[in-house]
């Protein structure tokens, strides 16, 4: 295998992240930023390769945010592997990883959260009542850190990306914010960090979420909108799927509001957190 040339940057530092930006502005370079949270798969390396495409140089920041978990959630497990994801970033074509301590981006005296309404309020937003302030606070520090012109989001965290883009526009952020689409293994299951919680025996059964959703586009296409007898089949392949798979909520929404539908029209999503063998995990797919 042919040896990696491309050139990359570790900055650990907020003051110097701040400097480097200053000057590649000063320089008309523009600059792309990719927020994660570490353990990057391939869903992360397309979210660079996609700021790439409409960036001079790409940021893609690893920070593990306090304040987005809940009381019931445990920080310290979190998986993490900082080497591995610096040679996937590389590899991707990113030219600066933004590593910054927790004790340099909330210091003890730290007081101001950012906080979006009415989005918030539903599927995650109910389900973890204080996670989107701490995503929404951490996202605003690393825009006013690192200066992007571009920022890329993933659609898997659909409700996240939507939030984003709402307090981009409201504050005022001259930022192009671009989401970018789900990428799925073969088998159709959405990649997320969590996958790898999953023995080989339990991973087929993690599809159970994306054949309900599945099955829930496949309805539509037949000329079934009531989202009532949508959401009795999906359960019922979820069931199928894995018997002891437990739905946190399965929700159909407007695509741009989050508003409620029962009905399937135009800009109708999808969205679902299901917990299999443990594991909470999320999706969602437009059906119309």
């Amino acid at each position: 295998m042919a040896k990696i040339q491309q050139k990359i940057t570790t900055i650990r530092s907020v003051s110097k992240m701040q400097r480097v930006a200053r000057q590649l502005a000063a320089e008309g370079k523009t600059i792309g930023l990719v927020p994660t949270m570490g353990f990057l798969h391939e869903g992360h390396a397309s979210l660079i390769r996609q700021a790439k495409k409409q960036s001079d140089v790409i940021v893609t920041t690893i920070f593990v945010n306090p304040p987005q978990f809940g009381p019931n959630d445990d920080l310290s497990k979190y998986p993490r592997d900082e080497k591995g994801d610096v040679r996937k970033i590389k590899e991707a074509g990113s030219e600066i990883i933004f590593i910054p301590k927790a004790d340099d981006i909330y210091p003890e005296d730290f007081q101001t959260y950012v906080n979006v309404e009415s989005l918030t309020q539903s599927l995650e937003g109910k389900a973890r009542p204080t996670h989107f302030r701490g995503v929404t606070t951490i996202v605003a520090i690393l825009f006013n850190i690192t200066r992007p012109d571009v920022a890329v989001f993933g659609m898997k965290d659909y409700q996240q990306a939507m939030v984003l883009k709402q307090m981009t526009c409201d504050l005022g952020y001259p930022i192009k914010f671009v989401i970018a689409p789900t990428i799925r293994e073969r088998d159709g299951l959405a990649m997320s960090s969590r996958n790898k919680y999953f023995t080989s025996e339990q991973r087929p059964e993690a599809r159970a979420l994306y054949y309900a959703l599945h099955t829930a586009k496949e309805m539509v296409k037949s000329g079934i909108g009531d989202t009532t007898l949508i959401l009795r089949e999906m359960k019922a392949v979820l069931s199928a799927t894995c018997r002891t798979a437990k739905i946190d909520y399965v929700e159909f929404t407007n695509f741009e509001s989050l508003k409620p539908t029962r009905h399937v029209v135009k800009n109708t999503i999808c969205s679902l957190a299901v917990r299999i063998h443990g594991v909470r995990l999320i999706d969602n797919m437009k059906l119309l």
